[in-house]
């Protein structure tokens, strides 16, 4: 799944212009297409094609994992790529992806389309964006989230950390990628309590936290499978996806388990799990 890195690059891409594509901003809708009704969770698809006839795209943005476009008086559109989702920018002429799922035409002759083969990926447009991101948490980037303030929240919670941050009211955007590669750096394992770090080690995960995304924006995301091209951060993995292979710091052969149903990557000699016992409060 498309984590903050990811998602950003395509907004950016959308927003500034990139790979051989101009920026969309601007861009008066002409026509639009649902090409399967389920991808359009809020409001019907009849009404999302209505209201969206003649609307200028004023500007496109993102919080956590949701790309989100500004239609101005008809609304914000948030999208969702879920597992194999993407927008594409069509020039005139330019036949739709294979698995389009809704098509928006530009007066321009171009045109957005949501590629989306395994069909997880939904649309909403809405007045409120508070309705579909008002649950989210914190950006890593926000300034407000001190390291004083991340401490703070860590120690709310009994959950292993791992699973912890890659829920996305606890923090906005992280996905399998980016934990594993910060909780390398941070020398944690992924199954600690969350409340039994102390507040040196929330200071340094929360700076690995921002050091891989930064790395990840830098190189417009991970190209890890056929769902997500362009990017280059997967050739800095240094325990994502490398399994057997030797770690980067000690030359212990990276783990494989399962935590949080999630695949993990780690290091037995450099993330050592330590346990304090907490208590049994706490969510």
């Amino acid at each position: 799944m498309p984590e903050l890195p990811e998602v950003e690059t395509i907004a950016r891409f959308l927003r500034e212009g990139g790979r051989g594509k101009t920026s969309i901003v601007g861009a008066v809708v002409a026509e639009v297409q649902v090409l399967w009704p389920q991808v359009v969770a809020r409001p019907s698809p009849r009404a999302f094609a209505a209201q969206l006839q003649g609307a200028r795209l004023r500007g496109v943005g993102r919080r956590g994992k949701f790309l989100l476009l500004d239609w101005g008086a008809s609304g914000w559109q948030a999208v969702h790529l879920r597992m194999s989702g993407d927008l594409a920018v069509l020039q005139p002429g330019e036949v739709p992806p294979r698995h389009t799922r809704w098509l928006l035409r530009f007066v321009d002759g171009r045109a957005l389309a949501f590629d989306n083969p395994r069909k997880f990926g939904r649309t909403w447009l809405v007045d409120d964006l508070g309705e579909v991101v008002g649950h989210l948490g914190p950006e890593p980037f926000d300034e407000h989230l001190t390291p004083q303030h991340f401490y703070a929240r860590l120690q709310r919670h009994r959950r292993q950390i791992k699973p912890l941050l890659m829920t996305q009211t606890f923090l906005a955007g992280l996905g399998n990628i980016y934990t594993d590669e910060a909780l390398f750096r941070a020398a944690i394992h992924p199954q600690t309590p969350a409340r039994c770090l102390n507040a040196t080690q929330a200071e340094r995960l929360l700076a690995a936290i921002r050091a891989v995304l930064r790395e990840g924006l830098a190189a417009n995301g991970a190209s890890i499978d056929w769902m997500y091209r362009g990017g280059g951060f997967q050739n800095a993995f240094r325990v994502y996806h490398r399994q057997g292979e030797p770690c980067p710091r000690c030359g212990t052969s990276i783990r494989r388990i399962i935590v949080g149903q999630r695949s993990t990557h780690f290091c037995p000699h450099c993330q050592v799990l330590v346990t304090c016992n907490p208590s049994l409060d706490g969510g």
